[in-house]
């Protein structure tokens, strides 16, 4: 049975309006005082409403980038950023698709070693990774470019493991 208590209701309903507002507050004071000048805002005469500054800034910012900054516009880091989350996205998919194809359907000798090889990466962190990953994408002459970031990232034992337990319900009748 459901009691009915207003206050407590009330009050539960109040602390959660209380805490919406403390965590969308500076969301909403970003959004606002990204549509005023520099200026304005580093002064902290930033009004509650949208300023009129608004759309010139955003052009700016993806086109050109800070003004006093040796930073590429924001335009091209977003480019950067879908090209490496479509690559390795697909990537991990068909590779992790492929492994774990293979274990499941083909018999040859070291097959459950492959998956267990596999596996076990899982318990590397990746502080323990890090340095031998970027030592040989450094002797591949691979730095600075889109296959240095992507191919590294593109394993993955976590999806290779998903898609075996997936691939070993499927019945044999159906392959």
């Amino acid at each position: 049975m459901v009691e009915n208590r207003p206050i407590a209701t009330f009050l539960a309903h109040l602390v959660l309006i209380i805490g919406i507002i403390i965590v969308t507050f500076p969301i909403f004071y970003t959004l606002v005082a990204s549509t005023f000048s520099g200026p304005n805002v580093a002064s902290g005469r930033v009004q509650p409403w949208i300023g009129d500054a608004g759309i010139q800034n955003y052009i700016t910012a993806l086109t050109v980038g800070a003004a006093r900054s040796s930073q590429n516009p924001a335009g091209h880091m977003l480019l950067n950023s879908a090209i490496m989350a479509v690559a390795i996205a697909v990537g991990k998919i068909i590779i992790s698709l492929l492994s774990a194809y293979a274990v499941v359907y083909f018999r040859f000798p070291g097959r459950m070693l492959a998956f267990w090889a596999i596996f076990l990466t899982l318990m590397l962190p990746v502080e323990v990774r890090i340095l031998p990953t970027y030592k040989v994408i450094a002797d591949l002459n691979m730095l600075d470019s889109y296959a240095g970031l992507t191919i590294p990232l593109i394993a993955s034992a976590t999806a290779t493991l998903l898609f075996r337990q997936f691939f070993m319900t499927v019945p044999p009748e159906l392959v």
